[in-house]
């Protein structure tokens, strides 16, 4: 979404593997897509019954093209503003932000979006949301599981590109609070590499811990030592195939 308000409705639906957005792995992948390319106020992810337990016809659409769906975004978004202050529905979240999305889209701008949405929502608000409604559906999808907080998905959604990845991840791997993604934001948007940033709080990107079947354990330490190979490398390589 562009600063003057500017999301394209007719967006292709999502990528990423496995229900739309599209992953990559190194060589000869493409980067994966760092924006939503779902069409706006869609509930791509909202309506997965997998992910938040409503089926996609309970979960509401927005629709920017719509004028009457435009003014529900705008009740939506008057409501929301006034309900966000402590909110722990993930979902109610989402929907929300997918009304300040749809609401900018169908006004033009973010300032005609919060004159239309009424007394006390400001420009800052709904930018702030609508940013996370049009982050990747990877992302999106830890929002709506309850791993990434919307409070953290806003500061996520400050970043460009692959480091807003690299900055999602860590909240998942690294445990990083909420005024820690916005430090790291912070620290990125003003020139410093990701990786340092999440250095300064403790977070090592690439770092993570699994659990493995027994045999599973016993084939990799079996294998790296015949390869002659850490395990990380093993690993890294049978995830590469897999991901190409």
């Amino acid at each position: 979404m562009s600063e003057d308000g500017g999301s394209d409705a007719g967006r292709t639906p999502d990528r990423e593997s496995p229900t739309g957005d599209r992953e990559s792995s190194p060589g000869d992948r493409e980067p994966p897509p760092t924006d939503r390319e779902s069409p706006v106020g869609q509930p791509v992810v909202r309506g997965d019954a997998a992910v938040t337990g409503q089926s996609a016809a309970q979960a509401k659409a927005f629709d920017p093209t719509d004028p009457e769906s435009v003014a529900e975004a705008a009740e939506t978004v008057a409501r929301f503003a006034e309900n966000t202050a402590g909110a722990e529905d993930n979902v109610f979240m989402l929907r929300g932000a997918a009304a300040c999305a749809a609401l900018v889209r169908g006004e033009g701008s973010y300032k005609a979006a919060a004159e239309r949405a009424g007394d006390g929502v400001t420009v800052a608000f709904i930018r702030k949301w609508a940013r996370v409604h049009d982050l990747p559906q990877s992302i999106r999808r830890y929002v709506a599981m309850g791993h990434v907080a919307p409070t953290a998905a806003k500061h996520i959604a400050r970043v460009g590109g692959e480091d807003r990845f690299q900055l999602a991840w860590a909240v998942l791997d690294g445990d990083l609070t909420v005024r820690e993604v916005r430090s790291v934001a912070s620290a990125v948007n003003a020139g410093t590499p990701v990786e340092d940033a999440l250095a300064d709080h403790g977070v090592r990107p690439g770092r993570l811990t699994l659990s493995l079947p027994t045999e599973t354990y016993r084939e990799l330490r079996r294998t790296a030592a015949m390869e002659g190979k850490p395990p990380e490398e093993v690993v890294a390589e049978a995830l590469d195939e897999k991901f190409s």
